[in-house]
């Protein structure tokens, strides 16, 4: 098992141009399912041997698409979305960065209550090893195992995936959240997810600056949480004021400090690695006795 996407996922590509058509070839080099892609006006034509659609409800139709992989630039990329939701599709993963706040605002509020679930915006995607891949990481580093990992940091990821393949720790699924101050689905939903699914034994969480999912995450994991999990939070040295690679990785005030994070994952119980480079040993340490 896994969770959100496996071998049976059949993706949609919306945004199917150079960016968008670049991955949909990595990952079906990976071994996904790319079965569709929208381009409005262009329906009818195929790329790369993917039949294009002129929205996402003729691509469900035609196709029987159930994941939607979304590449549409920022201004437009909350309608798709909102498309994606209203045709059916039951996991959108939002490639794109730069999404103005105002429309992630509605789109949350559009999609309270309905069953399509997002993944990001601004994030690097879903990665079940083995299986599928609906996104932008490289599939090379990831080994199938029993590790969950899910993160606010795509590079962060990589590192973290890297040293856990390298340690033998190979990966239930991979999900990287996303780095905007509004997204899809957070730390908790995910470990909700984790802590259901038998295939996934521990969990590498990784964290940053900036807002308090990562509190609010440690302490569902000390009350919750039946599996071992380890962390790791970026940005000890980060001035207060200034902005830290994403747009929701930012310190106000006193608040969103990592160090607070960080105290507050130990006096849960969770493992955090001191460094970047120590990650995997922070997850061997979780799981000895």
């Amino acid at each position: 098992m896994a969770i959100l996407i496996n071998r049976d996922s059949r993706i949609v590509v919306q945004g199917l141009g150079r960016s968008g058509l670049l991955h949909a070839r990595s990952c079906r080099e990976y071994g996904s399912a790319i079965v569709a892609g929208v381009t409005p006006g262009k329906g009818g034509s195929a790329v790369d041997g993917i039949p294009v659609f002129d929205t996402v409800t003729e691509a469900i139709r035609g196709q029987g698409a159930t994941v939607s992989m979304i590449f549409v630039p920022p201004p437009t990329a909350a309608d798709a979305i909102l498309e994606a939701a209203d045709a059916g599709i039951e996991l959108a993963v939002c490639i794109t960065e730069g999404i103005p706040v105002r429309d992630m605002v509605q789109v949350r509020r559009a999609l309270q209550g309905g069953t399509m679930r997002l993944i990001g915006p601004n994030c690097p995607g879903v990665i079940t090893p083995g299986q599928c891949k609906v996104g932008i990481m490289p599939g090379v580093i990831h080994r199938p195992g029993s590790v969950g990992v899910v993160s606010r940091s795509g590079t962060l990821t990589y590192e973290a995936v890297q040293q856990l393949s390298d340690a033998g720790l190979g990966q239930s699924t991979c999900v990287g959240i996303g780095g905007d101050p509004i997204i899809g689905t957070g730390f908790i939903e995910i470990l909700q997810m984790f802590n259901e699914d038998p295939a996934t034994e521990s969990v590498f969480l990784i964290g940053e600056i900036g807002g308090n999912a990562e509190e609010q995450a440690a302490v569902w994991i000390q009350r919750h949480m039946r599996k071992p999990v380890a962390a790791f939070i970026a940005g000890v040295t980060a001035p207060s004021g200034k902005q830290m690679g994403h747009a929701g990785a930012i310190i106000s005030g006193d608040k969103g400090l990592a160090g607070d994070k960080i105290a507050t994952l130990k006096a849960c119980g969770v493992q955090v690695a001191t460094s970047p480079a120590r990650m995997a040993e922070a997850l061997l340490n979780a799981l000895t006795p």
